[in-house]
């Protein structure tokens, strides 16, 4: 594996994976740097606007504070924020770069509606548009694929959010997800005989993987083992969720029976996924298993919300990052969305 790492991985995305520790760290102090001051009672409703990797940190948001949140919250990807955004609106505008023009967009939109708006961004356009109308940012390094950049995209917001008491995040809490990616991290390196990352990479090597959780806490984690798989291993993958998967993707496990045979089916659980759906996916594994592979099971780790949450996270990171290396593809580059872009900007927008 070292040999064939040297070798494929050009732009060196395991050293970024590894150092994930240190990046969460680095995101705490910047998180305890902000100083911007917010009434929380002034504020019914939370938005989260950004796309692909910068838009996860919201979903990771969320998902974590869901237990404690008392306003509606989610996450927006699109080039408009919906139509109840008004003054009592805080919208959390999250561009790594700073030039993603569907952020852009709900910037202008957000500012037009006289929401509250607090910007996260490495710099680009977001910053200089941020600091030109007084709006807060939080200002992350760059350099690095957005993707590689999740703990400075939710982090330093989800201090903000503590500190205007929107929710409570225990310190002891984020001290416990830092010293858990610390053991994940020597964990999961490509030296170490029993490394969980590479075995799971292994049996997923020529299969396409399906990846199934709860809607309690893992939703997030599927969605971001996706969209992984995709952006490094450059392959599909699927992600739904318990229960909805039962009223309909269930009976899709019937046809094209080859093709079955070719599908790996991952469950990300967590203890406090709901007993019934608990019941579901266990019943769900036994018939689905008649069909395609075993089903892998993987549990989180750690006992808060936020350890947990993110062991299953970075397990999926160094995961994608593996079956790219079985792929013998480097995983940074994403040659199609280059494309895309170009494509996009001989074309007008119509964008501000």
């Amino acid at each position: 594996m070292l040999k064939r790492i040297k070798a494929t991985d050009k732009h060196d995305m395991l050293q970024l994976l590894l150092n994930f520790p240190e990046q969460f760290k680095r995101a705490i102090e910047i998180g305890k740097s902000i100083t911007h001051q917010l009434d929380p009672d002034k504020i019914h409703h939370l938005i989260f606007a950004g796309m692909g990797g910068s838009a996860i940190g919201g979903d990771l948001i969320v998902s974590c504070l869901a237990p404690q949140l008392n306003i509606p919250a989610m996450v927006n990807r699109n080039y408009r924020l919906p139509n109840f955004v008004n003054q009592k609106s805080l919208v959390v505008i999250c561009s790594f770069s700073g030039n993603t023009e569907e952020s852009l967009s709900c910037y202008e939109d957000a500012k037009s509606k006289n929401a509250h708006v607090l910007c996260v961004s490495s710099g680009g356009e977001l910053k200089s548009r941020a600091e030109r109308d007084g709006f807060p940012i939080i200002v992350v390094p760059g350099g690095m694929p957005p993707r590689c950049a999740l703990a400075y995209l939710c982090i330093p917001a989800l201090d903000f959010l503590t500190k205007t008491g929107f929710a409570e995040l225990h310190p002891s809490d984020v001290f416990e997800t830092q010293q858990l990616l610390e053991q994940k991290a020597s964990a999961y390196a490509p030296d170490q005989s029993e490394n969980q990352a590479i075995q799971i990479a292994q049996n997923l090597s020529n299969r396409l993987p399906i990846i199934y959780s709860s809607t309690d806490l893992l939703h997030v984690a599927a969605m971001r083992w996706k969209g992984q798989f995709s952006e490094n291993a450059k392959v599909h993958a699927f992600f739904n969720v318990f229960p909805e998967l039962n009223h309909n993707e269930i009976v899709g496990w019937e046809k094209l029976p080859d093709f079955l045979t070719r599908t790996q089916i991952l469950y990300l659980k967590d203890r406090e996924d709901h007993p019934r759906t608990q019941k579901r996916m266990a019943i769900t594994g036994k018939i689905l298993e008649k069909v395609t592979n075993p089903v892998i099971e993987l549990e989180t780790e750690g006992e808060s919300r936020l350890a947990r949450l993110f062991s299953m996270i970075y397990l999926g990171d160094m995961v994608s990052f593996y079956l790219a290396m079985l792929y013998n593809v480097d995983p940074t580059p994403v040659e199609k969305i280059q494309l895309l872009k170009e494509q996009l900007k001989n074309l007008p927008n119509g964008l501000s």
